[in-house]
Order: C-alpha cells, then structure tokens, then sequence
C-alpha cells in the first residue's frame, strides 16, 4: 500500500482545496493538514503556496504530484494483481455517473452485479456527465457512465446502449393534444431545461440546432440539474421537459404525465468512458463488460 501521506497530498493537489480533499477522504481538515505538513518536513520544502482563500502548487508540489501519481497507480495495480491471484474478485470499485443513468438505469445493473461478485464495494459517484467525465480524467473515478462522448484528451469512449427522448407534460397541458411533436411546436411553449453541463442539455440543444431553431430563442423557464427536479416542476403545469423514456415510465403509468414522441425521433448513445493508457483490472474489465450487457438488454 502506498504512503498514506502521497494519498493525501494526491487529494488535496487535485482539488487544490483542503476541505475538498478532506471531504472526499473522509478526513478531518486538521489531519489533511498534519499529513501534508509532515511530507514538507520530510522533503525541507514547501509543496503549496498558500494564498488568500486558495492554494496552488510550487514547483516541488508539481514534482511532487508527477511521482505520486505513478507510485499510487502502481501501488493499486499491486494490490490488484495480488488479489487476482487468489481468484477471486474482489476490491472498490469508483463508478461514476451522470444524473440520468444514475438514477433510472444504473442501480438495478450495480444491485446485479454485487449479487454474483459480493466481495466487490462499489461506490456511485452521481454528477452531470461533464464533471463525471473530469472526474475520470482525473483518475479519481474508474469508470464513468455518461449521455456524451468523452471531449477530454486521454479517455476511451464505448457505446453501452442507445436511448430515446421524449416530451413530457402534465394531461392537461396543450401539447398533450399532439400524438407527435416536431421541434417548431415546441417554439412557442415554456420549457424546463436541464442545466449547462448536463449531457441532456447538450443534445436538446444539438437537436432543435439541426432543426432551425437557436436554443436561446425557446421560453425557457427554468434550468434544472436532475431528471426528479425536471419532473417536479413540469407535474406543476408550468411547462414541458425533454428526458430519456426510463426517466418518467412510473409517473406514466400512473397518470400523471404524458410523453409524446418527437418527430423525427431524438436518439442519442449512452458511453462508458474510462482512461486509455492505465492498468485495467480484470475487476473493470468484467464490470465493462457487464454494465454493457445489461444497458443494451433495458433498452431493447
């Protein structure tokens, strides 16, 4: 195992922000601050400049960080490869994913993958898919799950399933008269967005683009950042939202909101993103394999 002091200081170089490494670490700040204070004292020299509210690396922090990453990649990957030597599957695993896949397809794919490897912990990280994607970028998330391709340099992107997109309302609202809806109806209607980051965002956006219609010119009412919050407000009457069919299948059974398909139909690829060049786990390997699996079949 590596020294708990490189563990530390990797945290706090990444979010440049004690209390951020302290959260994530489940530390106290204090002890973030002895651990960090006592790689100084062993190396006689300052790792951060501390500033007024903030802090950023000296150039022997950078050094610094340049090895610790290595030693700490290296140091999981022998303690991986160990493992799998007794067989078993076993050891954390950091899933992260946007709001969507998080809340609507990934539990019931994670409750069945613990079910058949119960020594594996895994833990869901839920953001939108641009922090996600950072996130793993960052080697602090091993796989991602997201409703983009990955933009930053560095990451593999796969397809795991495609997913549709519908308009959703309350049964009173006047767009429930329509059984299809083209992006031009929808011009003159209030609308409930997702927020910027998001990568529903960012298809709604692509889509009415393609079809003449500047994003910015749509009554948009409200900018939201989860699927439950979109669904809130639209079961008010204020508006319409646009999400995935998985989002809204119990409020449909149940009455309370229509969805009406968009004409030509707004599709898109959900992807599993994780880092090119690292050490994969036969434990990643298999769960990439699985959650594939398992994605395609839920959307068929």
């Amino acid at each position: 195992m590596a020294d708990r002091r490189l563990q530390v200081f990797h945290a706090v170089a990444k979010q440049l922000s004690f209390t951020r490494a302290a959260d994530a670490l489940f530390m106290t700040q204090p002890a973030v601050t002895f651990q960090i204070k006592q790689l100084e004292e062993q190396y006689s020299t300052r790792l951060f400049e501390r500033r007024h509210g903030s802090i950023a690396l000296t150039p022997a922090g950078e050094l610094v960080l340049e090895y610790a990453e290595k030693i700490l990649a290296l140091s999981d990957e022998m303690d991986i490869r160990i493992g799998e030597m007794t067989g078993e599957m076993r050891g954390p695993l950091l899933v992260g994913a946007s709001t969507t896949i998080a809340e609507f397809m990934l539990p019931r794919v994670l409750g069945e993958f613990n079910a058949l490897y119960p020594q594996v912990r895994a833990r869901l990280i839920v953001a939108n898919s641009e922090s996600i994607e950072n996130r793993v970028a960052e080697h602090t998330l091993d796989v991602g799950l997201i409703e983009a391709p990955a933009k930053v340099s560095g990451l593999n992107s796969q397809i795991c399933c495609e997913d549709e997109l519908e308009v959703i309302c309350v049964p009173d609202y006047p767009l429930a008269e329509f059984a299809v809806l083209r992006p031009a109806d929808l011009a003159d209607y209030e609308f409930i967005s997702r927020e910027p980051g998001s990568g529903t965002r960012e298809i709604t956006d692509a889509y009415f683009r393609n079809h003449g219609i500047a994003p910015e010119s749509l009554k948009t009412q409200m900018e939201l950042g989860s699927p439950e919050a979109l669904k809130g407000v639209v079961s008010t009457g204020l508006g319409f939202a646009i999400v995935s069919r998985a989002v809204a299948a119990k409020e449909k059974q149940l009455g309370e909101l229509l969805s009406i398909p968009l004409d030509p139909p707004l599709k898109r690829s959900l992807y599993l993103v994780h880092p090119q060049e690292r050490f994969q786990s036969r434990l990643l390997v298999t769960f990439i394999d699985f959650a594939r699996r398992k994605l395609k079949e839920r959307a068929v």
